[in-house]
């Protein structure tokens, strides 16, 4: 059983060339990203240039046989971040194909972002952006905006670096890339909250003040100045990766 869906309104050579999973698995483009359960590729059409995300397996470990296809996962979580408002690269086709129940390919289509660019590539190449305070500021916000709406709706994106994180050229910023993230309650959801907010941080303590970090902390937890029970969470933050690279 295979479901595809294209999104209405979509460029009509995008419906033609993304009109079906076997279509889109036919698809050549411009190698991006490969990994083992996946690869992504850069096509063209009309102008407009679009990410295809092909899957070929449901997810790592037990989710290769059990809950959500790290794909399904993707699109979901895409289309929960436009409703809670949260700008994301526009969704354009999502669909998976199963064989006697068993997940055998998948993908994801977005429409890229113009004249934007990955946080991390803006870290790696040392951008002059990163020595302007307003603009900083201006992104630091956002990204605590976002990382608190997703916290809100007990939602932990659980890969929250600066590579899923779009600035296109007018400050904007857009979330990307989340197979991993999900609902937690509890003591796990405090757990992931913690990690979201350390992988946060693991690039920024290179390449932004103390006082930067501090301030986006505060913007995040909406209020101008640390409480006592701030200082353990912050502890929480600084010490995750301890050990673990």
């Amino acid at each position: 059983m295979s479901a595809w869906t294209v999104v209405r309104g979509a460029d009509p050579e995008a419906v033609e060339a993304f009109a079906s999973l076997e279509s889109v698995f036919a698809l050549r483009g411009e190698p991006i990203a490969r990994d083992p359960l996946s690869e992504v590729i850069r096509v063209e059409r009309d102008g407009l240039r679009y990410y295809v995300k092909r899957y070929w397996a449901a997810g790592k470990g037990l989710r290769r046989y059990l809950g959500r296809p790290r794909v399904k996962a993707e699109w979901q979580n895409l289309k929960h971040f436009e409703r809670w408002g949260i700008p994301v690269a526009p969704l354009v086709a999502w669909g998976m194909e199963r064989r006697a129940g068993a997940f055998v390919r998948g993908a994801l289509i977005t429409l890229e972002v113009p004249n934007s660019v990955d946080m991390a590539a803006i870290a790696t190449n040392a951008d002059p952006r990163l020595s302007d305070r307003h603009w900083v500021e201006q992104i630091s916000r956002q990204v605590a905006q976002a990382t608190r709406t997703l916290h809100d709706h007990r939602f932990a994106h659980n890969d929250l670096k600066w590579r899923n994180l779009l600035v296109n050229d007018a400050g904007e910023l857009f979330m990307i890339d989340c197979p991993s993230g999900d609902f937690w309650w509890g003591p796990f959801l405090r757990h992931r909250i913690v990690k979201d907010l350390a992988c946060l941080d693991k690039v920024a303590k290179q390449r932004l003040s103390r006082t930067q970090r501090l301030r986006f902390y505060l913007q995040y937890q909406q209020r101008p100045r640390l409480v006592p029970g701030d200082r353990a969470v912050i502890g929480q933050v600084l010490k995750y990766f301890e050990g673990r690279e």
